[in-house]
């Protein structure tokens, strides 16, 4: 299987570049992030087309998460337990939840498309909203880790947090004054794989290689990008990771999203039938 997750940074402008680098690379399974429209506003067509279906999750023009796949999509979930919500001058534990993350079965291995809040500033309720939702996923994590070791569990996507400082190459983002980078994010981030995961890219791909910059300040001629990128697998995921790579090409060209695809290869074992396809 060749599994790769991209923030498209909506996907109704980038459907062609999206849809062309996915059959030119041959990839199986695609998570996307910030698709930024509704299912209904998808351009599923293009999709079909080239042999891929899919599993959607997006509100109006914010946010937004989906999978396409050419093996079948089973077990969706649009949440994982405990995930908090978040809106703009709410309190409370009824806040609405946001299409930051959805879950899929597809040939045995299930994976998280995940598009971890932004933070926005040290002192803002959507940091302390952030590091809420990493806690949420951490449990969740856990849980699931243990409990079916022997199934390939993976999250992946935009994490927006730059776990060591050689994942940071923007000269704004600084330690102590942005989000990104704050020690709180770094060690959610470190918890979170202490839970059952690891950066199963990293060992493979060269330090220093960024998989966003900013479309300000010539961030991308500059290579002043960030890390932010990831996979992250469970040890049976990972025993299965054959190769990966970070496609920086993709932010070339015309009309790009500020991030880029990472891929990985997997050399699956055939999941014996009768393991269990839900989790929650």
């Amino acid at each position: 299987m060749r599994l790769a997750t991209w923030n498209v940074n909506s996907i109704r402008t980038r459907v062609d570049r999206v849809v062309d680098w996915m059959v030119r690379e041959d990839v199986d399974v695609l998570a996307m992030q910030e698709i930024k429209c509704k299912p209904e506003q998808f351009p599923a067509e293009k999709f079909e087309e080239a042999g891929y279906e899919l599993a959607l999750h997006g509100f109006d023009q914010w946010n937004g998460v989906a999978i396409a796949s050419r093996k079948p999509i089973e077990s969706v979930e649009t949440a994982f337990p405990g995930m908090p919500g978040f809106a703009k001058g709410v309190e409370g534990p009824d806040q609405p939840q946001e299409a930051r993350a959805i879950g899929a079965t597809v040939d045995g291995v299930r994976v998280w498309s995940l598009y971890v809040p932004n933070g926005r500033s040290l002192g803002d309720p959507h940091y302390a909203y952030k590091l809420d939702w990493l806690a949420a996923l951490t449990e969740y994590t856990r849980e699931q880790t243990a409990s079916f070791p022997e199934v390939p569990f993976a999250l992946v996507g935009d994490f927006n947090i730059a776990p060591f400082d050689v994942d940071n190459g923007d000269p704004t983002v600084i330690v102590g004054q942005t989000t990104h980078v704050s020690p709180p994010e770094r060690e959610a981030f470190f918890t979170l794989e202490n839970a059952g995961v690891s950066d199963v890219v990293r060992s493979r791909v060269p330090e220093g290689l960024f998989t966003y910059w900013d479309y300000k300040q010539l961030r991308f001629p500059r290579n002043e990008g960030m890390r932010i990128d990831f996979i992250l697998g469970s040890s049976a995921f990972a025993e299965a990771v054959t190769d990966a790579s970070i496609h920086r090409n993709e932010r070339k060209g015309t009309a790009p999203s500020d991030h880029v695809p990472v891929l990985v290869d997997l050399a699956l074992s055939r999941v014996d039938d009768d393991l269990p396809m839900i989790f929650g």
